[in-house]
């Protein structure tokens, strides 16, 4: 049975806001629906968050959930980065849109860096991604899609997440069947695990949803499943 993808990662929103602007973006929709800050436009850093990466229970963290990894301030990066390093149970994980604007280097293992590609137009993110941040561990979501990406170098990428547009904006794009079998093929074929999120399933039917997680990731998700049945003992 096909899951929920929040389920298996926990956002962690350190940072709220983006001035990208993007038409589609449900994170703008959200901070102003629940006056999460006073202007999504710009980006905000709640440092007090992070001593919820302490927590002992490990998790796949989302960091990026309402924010753009490119826009967030060095010294931001720079806080953030020493507090993952102090807490390395957990895996991290980031997307961007415009990879082109960072120059940024770690030695963590356990940090996975990704772009958003939601046309054909955008597939040379992935090689800018590859190109400006080095270190961690690749990956890319095609979500939502405008049109059939095609062939996509995927090199170096260790995890694909393919979704569509939710909500009711209209005029919302709508991923076809074809584009994820497409993508499905080219990251099996170099056997790179592959997340269809839930709102495939009224595209694609039960039957032809797939849902991996890295390794990495799979690890940190049965472990959370073994602290699920013990008593709760954190703050």
């Amino acid at each position: 049975m096909s899951v929920c993808i929040k389920s298996l990662i926990q956002n962690l929103n350190l940072v709220i806001g983006c001035n990208i602007g993007c038409s589609y973006c449900y994170a703008r929709t959200n901070v102003r629906r629940f006056h999460m800050t006073e202007d999504f436009a710009k980006p905000e850093y709640f440092p007090g968050k992070l001593r919820l990466l302490a927590r002992p229970r490990p998790q796949n963290l989302f960091l990026t959930g309402m924010s753009d990894f490119a826009r967030w301030a060095p010294a931001w990066r720079e806080e953030i980065f020493a507090a993952m390093a102090r807490n390395p149970q957990h895996q991290y994980i980031f997307l961007t849109k415009r990879p082109e604007e960072i120059s940024f280097s770690t030695t963590l293992d356990n940090v996975w860096f990704g772009v958003t590609v939601t046309s054909s137009r955008e597939t040379g993110r992935i090689q800018a991604l590859r190109e400006h941040i080095r270190g961690g561990h690749y990956h890319v979501t095609f979500e939502p899609l405008f049109d059939d990406p095609g062939q996509v170098d995927l090199a170096g990428i260790e995890w694909v997440v393919i979704g569509t547009e939710t909500g009711r904006r209209k005029g919302k794009a709508v991923t076809h069947p074809a584009w994820v079998h497409s993508l499905t093929r080219q990251a099996q074929n170099q056997g790179t695990p592959v997340f269809m999120k839930e709102d495939l399933l009224p595209i694609l039917g039960e039957e032809q949803m797939i849902q991996q997680l890295p390794p990495a990731m799979d690890r940190v998700w049965e472990e959370q499943k073994a602290w699920q049945k013990q008593p709760k003992t954190e703050f």
